[in-house]
């Protein structure tokens, strides 16, 4: 076999769906495309092609249940729930219907009029600007190429049988592949397409492993066999990798270690600053799949319950038992610390293939409180498992997207019917649960006071505060490098939303991504923040900065920042601040 590391170096780029570093032999997936016949029916035989298409029906039917069953031993039964939406597609009528008239006036085999009309939906699902129901055209490939093998009479291409240390390289991971895969000699995965949303990064999430997706061309740039390795923290991909490469990232992977071995070690002691001055430090989750790892991160509750992971998971808005067990096995593994729940925000980035929410100009249009609020029962539905999940432990319900009074208002109108349905029921809930709203609109900033003295505790959203202060849709690439957490303007807005809450004495929270970047923990903690909620494997290294540091200097660190007029200034400010704290570690 030719030495790898003769061969020239190459540096592909994607997005970084699942942390993490791996290195390994590339396995080229391509999706074989199924070389489908084509030929006349007479007449007197097209009731046998359809007892042959029921037939393939019943077949596929039992292959997905079996992969199901599967995924919810292996995984949980949330991710298993992707699979339902298998089920939904196979026997989905308006295409069943389509298939058989398709036979009646073609008068060609099944297999064939099959295939025609799943194209169609492909074609139709692709053709959407909606990025959640693109990426619904992999359960409509994943399924019928199961069909169509069943039809023909083939084996599907089984990818249990890999070498070890292997890492896939493929035009998409759908569902079934993932269920395939052998977890112990996989070490992580790339695809052409995929993102945010897509099922290939809630399966590499689900199984911790390293993954780049959307790269557009990895697998006509990459051969199967090819030495390749897999930066899922910059999403970067490098085939071939020189000794120099390896050695650089093997030493950057020792030195990680190290320091991850430091944090850990302060993980049981307390968020307290040099000076003595204390935050709490909660986990943002969206399900119980992830409560045992909070816990070992000694986090003080879950600071944001993202329960849309849900309703996306359901493929669809899911009865209140389902959510109702869903909240419930969250606040029993909390224990006493307190789980603060958000209410439904389906819309931006996250929708659910409903045409209720399908909106030109999704993160500025009917999403989130507003979209609970114009339907009623959905909300009303939510807050009921909400409530009742609070008789179990120390539940606090927070309203995403506030941009007023009224919605406030109407939203907690709509809470006190569904208390009043609930006592006459003789359900159990807390009587004094607190409601709180999240704070990541510019006229919610601009009303800090009124909203304070209404609610009984606030939340930052930094994600959508800052692309609405600077006006950038983070989700587009041409505008992506504008979104800056250092703009003064955000930093300034930041500041006032939390001196407005201290003043009122509503505790305040900030649950967006730079509440897990010690970049920007200490200036929060030095604006006032009561509490920050991250992801908790970044829990660590925050704890560890805010141990090693003075409150005192984080308050000097916010009245310099404000002086300053340029972000990189900013920046390079705050890091200074972050490497003074952690010395070598930083």
């Amino acid at each position: 076999m030719t030495d790898p590391h003769t061969k020239e170096e190459i540096i592909l780029e994607g997005i970084a769906a699942s942390t993490g570093v791996a290195h390994g032999r590339a396995v080229v997936y391509l999706q074989k495309q199924l070389d489908v016949p084509s030929y006349d029916v007479a007449d007197d035989a097209l009731d046998a092609e359809l007892a042959r298409f029921d037939k393939a029906i019943l077949e596929t039917r039992a292959e997905i249940t079996a992969v199901r069953d599967q995924i919810a031993q292996s995984l949980g039964e949330g991710e298993a729930r992707i699979f339902d939406a298998h089920l939904l597609v196979l026997e989905d009528n308006a295409l069943l219907e389509e298939v058989t008239t398709e036979l009646q006036s073609t008068k060609k085999n099944i297999e064939f009029c099959y295939n025609n009309v799943a194209q169609r939906y492909i074609s139709f699902f692709r053709s959407m600007e909606d990025e959640y129901l693109r990426e619904r055209v992999s359960d409509i490939g994943d399924v019928s190429r199961r069909l169509l093998h069943n039809l023909i009479g083939m084996q599907k291409v089984n990818l249990g049988q890999l070498a070890a240390e292997s890492i896939i390289v493929s035009e998409d991971i759908s569902p079934s592949d993932a269920a395939d895969l052998d977890r112990n000699k996989l070490l992580g995965f790339v695809t052409d397409a995929g993102g945010k949303t897509s099922h290939s990064v809630i399966m590499a999430r689900s199984l911790r492993i390293p993954a780049v997706v959307g790269t557009h061309d990895a697998t006509k740039r990459i051969v199967s066999g090819d030495h390749i390795l897999v930066d899922g923290h910059e999403g970067i991909i490098v085939v071939n990798p020189s000794e120099d490469r390896l050695y650089k990232y093997g030493k950057l992977a020792s030195e990680r270690q190290k320091r991850d071995d430091t944090f850990s070690s302060f993980i049981s002691e307390p968020a307290v600053t040099l000076d003595g001055a204390s935050i709490s430090l909660m986990a943002n989750v969206e399900g119980a799949q992830e409560m045992e790892h909070v816990q070992a991160m000694h986090a003080e509750g879950v600071g944001l319950f993202r329960t849309e992971g849900i309703f996306l998971r359901h493929h669809g808005y899911p009865p209140e038992s389902v959510q109702y067990e869903a909240y419930r096995e969250v606040v029993e593994a909390a224990g006493e610390h307190p789980v603060i729940i958000r209410t439904l925000d389906v819309g931006g980035d996250k929708t659910i293939g409903d045409e209720n929410v399908k909106d030109d100009n999704s993160f500025m249009g009917f999403r989130a409180i507003r979209f609970c609020l114009g339907n009623e029962a959905i909300f009303t539905t939510q807050l009921r498992a909400i409530l009742r999940s609070s008789a179990h432990g120390n539940v606090k319900i927070m309203y995403p997207m506030i941009s007023g009074m009224n919605e406030l208002r109407m939203a907690n109108r709509v809470l006190e019917s569904v208390k009043k349905e609930l006592r006459s029921e003789g359900q159990a809930f807390d009587e004094a649960i607190e409601v709180g709203a999240m704070v990541e609109v510019p006229s919610a900033a601009a009303i800090i006071d009124l909203l304070a003295a209404e609610t009984d505790f606030l939340s930052i959203g930094t994600n959508d505060l800052i692309q609405y202060l600077i006006a950038v849709d983070r989700l587009n690439d041409q505008v992506a490098h504008l979104y800056d957490p250092a703009h003064p303007a955000v930093l300034r807005t930041l500041k006032a939303i939390i001196d407005g809450a201290n003043q009122a004495k509503t505790p305040i929270s900030i649950c967006g991504e730079i509440a897990g970047d010690p970049i920007y923990a200490g200036i929060l903690l030095g604006m006032g923040a009561d509490s920050l909620s991250l992801t908790s494997s970044l829990l660590p290294e925050v704890k560890y900065f805010i141990r090693h540091i003075k409150k005192s200097d984080a308050k000097a660190l916010v009245a310099e920042v404000m002086q300053l007029s340029d972000s990189n200034d900013i920046i390079q400010r705050l890091e200074a601040f972050r490497q003074q704290a952690l010395g070598d570690l930083a």
